[in-house]
C-alpha cells in the first residue's frame, strides 16, 4: 500500500524505535512507516489502518509493538477475536499488564461479559497505573450493563476518581458512563446533574454530553446545512411550478388561438357553402326560364 513521502517512520515513539532496532535497517524503516500510518488512520479510517497493520505484521510479527498495533487496528474494526489474540501475543513478549483492560473489553465484544468481570477482579488489575485502573472500572461497568445489571454498574463506577473535583484525562469518560447508567436506571435528575459535570470536564468535546443534556431539557438542534438544503429544495420546487404554470398558460393560449382559427375556418366554410348554394339556385332559375 502507498505511503506518503513525508512519512519517514521517525514519527513513532522512541520506545518503538528501540524495539525495531532488532531488525535490519531497511526493514525497520518499512515497518516504522507502516506503524505511523496505522496511528494516523486509526480514528479516521480504521479499515485502512487495519490494512497497514497487516503489512507491518507480515514484516515483523516478532516485534511486540507491531503485535500491539495490529491488535488496536483489529479492535477498531470490531474484530475482537483477532484483537485479543494480538494483545495476548504482545503481553507474552513484554510481560506487561497495560493491555489488560482492552483485553477484557474484547471479551465483552465477543459476548463474554462474565469473563470480563473475572478479569476485572484479577491480581493484574492491582499492577495497573491509575488511568488503566479507571479504564478497567469502565469495562467492568459495561460488562454489568451487558448483563442487565444496571444498579451494579452504577455501584461499580462509584469511586474516589468519580468523586474527585480534579479533572484528569479520564474524568469526562468516567462521569459520562455514570450519568448514562443513572439515566438507564430512571434516575433522571441525578443523570442530568452528572451530564452537566461531564460538560464541565470535557474541554475537547470528546463526548456528546452537551447534546444529551440539551435533549433532557427538551432543546432541539436544527442542522443549518439540512435547513439550507430544505430551503433549496423548496426554491427548486417553486421554480419548477412556475415553469409548469407558464407552460400551461402558453398551452392554453395556443389552444385558444387554434380554436379561434378553427372558428374562422368554419365560418369561411359556411359562407362558401352558402355562396355555392346561392349559385346553384341561380343556375336552376336560369334553366327554368329557358
Amino acid at each position: 500500500m502507498p505511503i506518503p513521502d513525508d512519512v519517514t517512520g521517525h514519527e513513532i515513539d522512541k520506545d518503538v524505535q528501540q524495539e525495531l532496532q532488532s531488525l535490519p535497517k531497511g526493514l525497520a524503516e518499512d515497518v516504522a512507516r507502516n506503524l505511523v500510518m496505522v496511528a494516523k488512520l486509526l480514528d479516521e479510517d480504521p479499515e485502512q489502518a487495519y490494512a497497514y497493520s497487516r503489512i507491518a505484521l507480515r514484516l515483523a510479527s516478532r516485534v511486540a509493538a507491531v503485535r500491539e498495533a495490529a491488535g488496536f487496528a483489529a479492535y477498531a474494526n470490531q474484530k475482537y477475536s483477532e484483537a485479543l489474540a494480538e494483545f495476548r501475543a504482545a503481553r507474552r513478549m513484554t510481560g506487561s499488564v497495560e493491555l489488560w483492560p482492552v483485553m477484557a473489553d474484547c471479551e465483552r465484544g465477543l459476548g463474554r461479559p462474565e469473563k470480563a468481570l473475572e478479569m476485572a477482579g484479577a491480581p493484574e488489575v492491582h499492577k495497573l497505573d491509575k488511568a488503566s485502573q479507571v479504564e478497567m472500572r469502565l469495562v467492568a461497568a459495561g460488562a454489568r450493563r451487558d448483563m442487565d445489571q444496571i444498579d451494579a454498574a452504577i455501584v461499580t463506577l462509584q469511586s474516589p476518581e468519580l468523586a474527585s473535583n480534579s479533572v484528569q484525562p479520564w474524568t469526562a469518560r468516567l462521569r459520562y458512563a455514570y450519568a448514562d447508567a443513572l439515566l438507564a436506571a430512571g434516575r433522571e435528575d441525578e443523570a442530568r446533574e452528572w451530564f452537566a459535570k461531564v460538560v464541565e470536564s470535557d474541554k475537547d468535546g470528546s463526548t456528546d454530553a452537551s447534546d444529551r443534556l440539551a435533549e433532557m431539557d427538551g432543546v432541539e438542534f436544527v442542522d443549518a446545512l439540512v435547513e439550507d438544503d430544505e430551503d433549496a429544495d423548496v426554491e427548486q420546487v417553486a421554480r419548477a411550478e412556475a415553469v409548469m404554470d407558464a407552460k400551461d398558460t402558453e398551452d392554453a393560449e395556443y389552444t385558444k388561438d387554434a380554436e379561434d382559427v378553427e372558428d374562422v375556418e368554419d365560418v369561411e366554410d359556411s359562407e362558401g357553402v352558402e355562396v355555392e348554394s346561392a349559385g346553384s339556385h341561380d343556375a336552376e332559375s336560369d334553366d327554368d326560364k329557358h
